[in-house]
Protein backbone atom coordinates (compact mmCIF):
# COMPACT_ATOMS: atom_id res chain seq x y z
CA UNK A 1 0.00 0.00 0.00
CA UNK A 2 1.28 3.43 -0.89
CA UNK A 3 2.07 5.52 1.99
CA UNK A 4 -0.21 8.05 1.62
CA UNK A 5 -1.13 8.89 5.00
CA UNK A 6 2.46 9.40 6.88
CA UNK A 7 2.37 12.24 9.11
CA UNK A 8 -1.05 12.24 9.45
CA UNK A 9 -2.54 11.68 12.85
CA UNK A 10 -6.05 10.00 12.85
CA UNK A 11 -8.74 9.08 15.87
CA UNK A 12 -11.05 6.02 15.26
CA UNK A 13 -14.10 5.42 17.71
CA UNK A 14 -15.22 1.69 18.05
CA UNK A 15 -11.51 0.83 17.01
CA UNK A 16 -10.64 -2.32 18.95
CA UNK A 17 -12.80 -4.93 16.47
CA UNK A 18 -14.86 -5.05 13.01
CA UNK A 19 -14.50 -1.87 10.78
CA UNK A 20 -12.83 0.19 13.21
CA UNK A 21 -9.69 -2.26 13.74
CA UNK A 22 -9.87 -2.86 10.03
CA UNK A 23 -9.75 1.19 9.47
CA UNK A 24 -6.83 1.69 12.42
CA UNK A 25 -4.75 -1.19 10.10
CA UNK A 26 -5.11 0.54 7.08
CA UNK A 27 -4.08 3.83 8.09
CA UNK A 28 -1.25 2.68 10.29
CA UNK A 29 -0.28 1.11 6.95
CA UNK A 30 -0.47 4.17 4.47
CA UNK A 31 1.55 5.91 7.31
CA UNK A 32 -0.30 7.91 9.66
CA UNK A 33 0.00 7.90 13.81
CA UNK A 34 -3.94 5.92 14.58
CA UNK A 35 -5.33 6.76 18.33
CA UNK A 36 -7.53 3.52 18.72
CA UNK A 37 -10.61 4.81 20.91
CA UNK A 38 -13.07 1.94 22.47
CA UNK A 39 -14.13 1.32 25.90
CA UNK A 40 -13.03 -2.13 25.71
CA UNK A 41 -9.69 -1.77 27.59
CA UNK A 42 -8.03 -4.93 27.22
CA UNK A 43 -8.75 -5.00 23.68
CA UNK A 44 -7.50 -1.54 23.22
CA UNK A 45 -4.38 -2.76 24.50
CA UNK A 46 -3.82 -6.31 22.34
CA UNK A 47 -4.40 -4.58 19.40
CA UNK A 48 -1.89 -1.86 19.78
CA UNK A 49 1.11 -3.98 21.27
CA UNK A 50 0.27 -6.05 17.86
CA UNK A 51 0.21 -2.74 15.73
CA UNK A 52 2.66 -0.96 17.09
CA UNK A 53 3.96 2.46 18.47
CA UNK A 54 2.21 4.24 16.14
CA UNK A 55 -1.10 2.79 17.43
CA UNK A 56 -2.09 4.74 20.67
CA UNK A 57 -5.24 3.39 22.95
CA UNK A 58 -7.63 5.85 24.20
CA UNK A 59 -10.21 3.69 26.26
CA UNK A 60 -13.30 6.07 26.79
CA UNK A 61 -17.08 5.37 26.84
CA UNK A 62 -18.54 6.89 24.47
CA UNK A 63 -21.98 6.88 26.12
CA UNK A 64 -20.70 8.59 29.35
CA UNK A 65 -21.38 11.97 28.87
CA UNK A 66 -18.37 13.91 30.06
CA UNK A 67 -15.87 11.32 28.69
CA UNK A 68 -17.13 11.63 24.86
CA UNK A 69 -16.71 15.49 25.83
CA UNK A 70 -13.41 14.76 26.29
CA UNK A 71 -12.98 13.46 23.51
CA UNK A 72 -10.94 16.18 21.62
CA UNK A 73 -8.20 16.62 24.77
CA UNK A 74 -7.83 12.95 25.28
CA UNK A 75 -6.91 12.37 21.38
CA UNK A 76 -4.31 16.19 21.30
CA UNK A 77 -3.15 14.72 24.59
CA UNK A 78 -2.06 11.60 23.00
CA UNK A 79 -0.89 12.66 19.75
CA UNK A 80 -0.89 16.27 19.78
CA UNK A 81 -2.78 17.22 16.47
CA UNK A 82 -5.90 15.62 14.47
CA UNK A 83 -6.03 15.23 11.12
CA UNK A 84 -8.60 12.45 10.44
CA UNK A 85 -11.58 11.29 11.93
CA UNK A 86 -13.56 8.43 11.39
CA UNK A 87 -16.66 7.71 13.88
CA UNK A 88 -17.24 4.49 13.40
CA UNK A 89 -18.52 3.23 17.19
CA UNK A 90 -22.47 1.82 16.71
CA UNK A 91 -24.64 -1.18 17.51
CA UNK A 92 -27.35 -2.94 15.65
CA UNK A 93 -30.95 -3.77 16.61
CA UNK A 94 -32.75 -6.18 14.16
CA UNK A 95 -35.69 -7.95 13.87
CA UNK A 96 -39.16 -6.90 14.47
CA UNK A 97 -39.75 -3.76 16.61
CA UNK A 98 -42.17 -5.04 19.11
CA UNK A 99 -38.95 -8.26 19.97
CA UNK A 100 -36.52 -5.10 21.67
CA UNK A 101 -36.65 -2.71 24.68
CA UNK A 102 -37.29 0.77 25.35
CA UNK A 103 -33.34 0.74 26.75
CA UNK A 104 -31.92 -1.00 23.77
CA UNK A 105 -33.45 1.77 21.19
CA UNK A 106 -32.16 4.27 23.55
CA UNK A 107 -28.88 2.79 23.24
CA UNK A 108 -28.63 2.11 19.87
CA UNK A 109 -29.87 5.61 18.82
CA UNK A 110 -27.43 7.50 20.95
CA UNK A 111 -24.31 5.13 20.36
CA UNK A 112 -25.39 5.34 16.29
CA UNK A 113 -26.70 9.19 16.35
CA UNK A 114 -26.30 11.07 19.09
CA UNK A 115 -23.00 10.36 20.07
CA UNK A 116 -21.97 10.73 16.17
CA UNK A 117 -23.23 13.94 16.46
CA UNK A 118 -21.50 15.20 19.49
CA UNK A 119 -18.08 13.84 18.44
CA UNK A 120 -18.40 15.59 14.87
CA UNK A 121 -18.94 18.85 17.23
CA UNK A 122 -16.40 18.09 18.97
CA UNK A 123 -13.13 17.56 16.34
CA UNK A 124 -14.56 20.01 13.82
CA UNK A 125 -13.60 23.58 15.58
CA UNK A 126 -9.95 21.76 15.76
CA UNK A 127 -9.44 21.13 12.19
CA UNK A 128 -11.46 24.70 11.14
CA UNK A 129 -8.85 26.33 12.88
CA UNK A 130 -5.95 24.31 10.96
CA UNK A 131 -7.80 24.88 7.67
CA UNK A 132 -8.14 20.99 7.16
CA UNK A 133 -9.34 17.59 8.07
CA UNK A 134 -11.08 15.01 6.90
CA UNK A 135 -14.16 13.43 8.83
CA UNK A 136 -15.71 10.11 7.77
CA UNK A 137 -19.01 8.31 9.41
CA UNK A 138 -19.35 4.70 9.08
CA UNK A 139 -22.94 4.66 7.93
CA UNK A 140 -25.35 1.24 6.36
CA UNK A 141 -27.07 0.45 3.05
CA UNK A 142 -29.58 0.69 5.45
CA UNK A 143 -28.87 4.35 5.32
CA UNK A 144 -30.32 4.45 1.80
CA UNK A 145 -32.88 1.83 2.00
CA UNK A 146 -35.59 1.09 4.37
CA UNK A 147 -34.39 -2.49 5.70
CA UNK A 148 -37.66 -4.06 6.65
CA UNK A 149 -35.91 -6.44 9.66
CA UNK A 150 -34.15 -3.31 10.97
CA UNK A 151 -36.82 -0.69 12.12
CA UNK A 152 -34.77 0.57 14.64
CA UNK A 153 -30.88 0.65 13.29
CA UNK A 154 -31.96 1.85 9.57
CA UNK A 155 -33.72 5.25 10.79
CA UNK A 156 -30.38 5.46 13.06
CA UNK A 157 -28.56 5.33 9.57
CA UNK A 158 -30.67 7.25 7.60
CA UNK A 159 -30.18 9.85 10.41
CA UNK A 160 -26.32 9.60 9.21
CA UNK A 161 -26.68 10.28 5.66
CA UNK A 162 -28.64 13.78 6.55
CA UNK A 163 -26.13 14.43 8.81
CA UNK A 164 -23.11 13.96 6.34
CA UNK A 165 -24.69 15.93 3.61
CA UNK A 166 -24.97 18.91 5.95
CA UNK A 167 -21.75 18.78 7.16
CA UNK A 168 -20.04 18.19 3.81
CA UNK A 169 -21.86 21.79 3.08
CA UNK A 170 -21.28 23.55 6.12
CA UNK A 171 -17.23 22.29 6.58
CA UNK A 172 -16.42 22.65 2.81
CA UNK A 173 -15.47 26.15 2.83
CA UNK A 174 -13.24 26.00 5.80
CA UNK A 175 -10.95 23.09 3.86
CA UNK A 176 -12.59 20.05 6.16
CA UNK A 177 -14.22 17.13 4.06
CA UNK A 178 -16.98 15.21 4.71
CA UNK A 179 -17.86 11.74 4.10
CA UNK A 180 -20.03 8.39 4.80
CA UNK A 181 -19.07 4.84 4.01
CA UNK A 182 -22.00 2.91 3.62
CA UNK A 183 -21.40 -1.18 3.79
CA UNK A 184 -23.89 -4.03 3.24
CA UNK A 185 -23.37 -7.12 5.76
CA UNK A 186 -19.86 -7.03 7.47
CA UNK A 187 -18.67 -10.09 9.22
CA UNK A 188 -18.54 -8.28 12.78
CA UNK A 189 -19.92 -9.14 16.60
CA UNK A 190 -22.80 -6.81 15.14
CA UNK A 191 -24.15 -9.41 13.21
CA UNK A 192 -25.01 -11.49 16.35
CA UNK A 193 -28.20 -9.72 16.14
CA UNK A 194 -29.44 -10.46 13.17
CA UNK A 195 -32.45 -12.76 12.59
CA UNK A 196 -30.70 -16.39 12.81
CA UNK A 197 -32.56 -17.36 9.37
CA UNK A 198 -31.59 -14.24 7.31
CA UNK A 199 -27.89 -14.65 9.10
CA UNK A 200 -27.95 -18.46 7.72
CA UNK A 201 -28.84 -17.34 3.93
CA UNK A 202 -26.77 -14.69 4.11
CA UNK A 203 -23.54 -16.98 4.73
CA UNK A 204 -24.58 -19.96 2.67
CA UNK A 205 -24.90 -16.90 -0.29
CA UNK A 206 -21.74 -15.46 0.39
CA UNK A 207 -23.53 -11.99 1.22
CA UNK A 208 -21.13 -11.06 3.58
CA UNK A 209 -17.83 -8.74 2.70
CA UNK A 210 -14.54 -8.32 5.39
CA UNK A 211 -13.91 -5.35 7.15
CA UNK A 212 -11.06 -5.12 5.42
CA UNK A 213 -12.82 -4.48 2.13
CA UNK A 214 -14.55 -1.30 4.06
CA UNK A 215 -11.27 0.11 5.31
CA UNK A 216 -9.83 -0.31 1.51
CA UNK A 217 -12.69 2.23 0.63
CA UNK A 218 -12.22 4.88 3.88
CA UNK A 219 -8.30 4.71 2.29
CA UNK A 220 -9.37 6.02 -1.22
CA UNK A 221 -12.12 8.58 0.14
CA UNK A 222 -9.02 9.51 2.25
CA UNK A 223 -6.28 9.75 -0.45
CA UNK A 224 -8.23 11.63 -3.18
CA UNK A 225 -6.86 15.13 -4.29
CA UNK A 226 -8.43 17.81 -1.77
CA UNK A 227 -10.27 19.35 -4.66
CA UNK A 228 -12.30 15.72 -4.08
CA UNK A 229 -14.68 14.62 -1.76
CA UNK A 230 -16.07 11.11 -1.74
CA UNK A 231 -19.51 11.79 -0.17
CA UNK A 232 -20.47 8.38 0.05
CA UNK A 233 -19.05 5.32 -0.81
CA UNK A 234 -21.90 2.06 -0.87
CA UNK A 235 -19.95 -1.60 -0.65
CA UNK A 236 -21.87 -4.59 -0.87
CA UNK A 237 -21.23 -8.19 -1.30
CA UNK A 238 -22.10 -8.67 -4.58
CA UNK A 239 -24.69 -11.57 -3.78
CA UNK A 240 -26.42 -8.98 -1.26
CA UNK A 241 -30.36 -8.64 -2.56
CA UNK A 242 -31.60 -5.51 -1.67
Amino acid sequence: MARDLVGKVAAVTGAASGIGLASCEAMLAAGATVVLVDRDEAALDAACRRLGDKALPLALDLLDAPACASLLDRILAKAGRLDIFHANAGTYIGGDLTETTHEAIDRMLNLNVNVVIKNVHSVAPHMIARGSGDIIVTSSVAGHFPVPWEPVYSPSKWAMTSFVQTMRRQFLKHGVRVGSVSPGPVISALLKDWPEENLRKAKEAGALIEPSEVADAVIFMLTRPRTVTIRDVVILPSAFDI
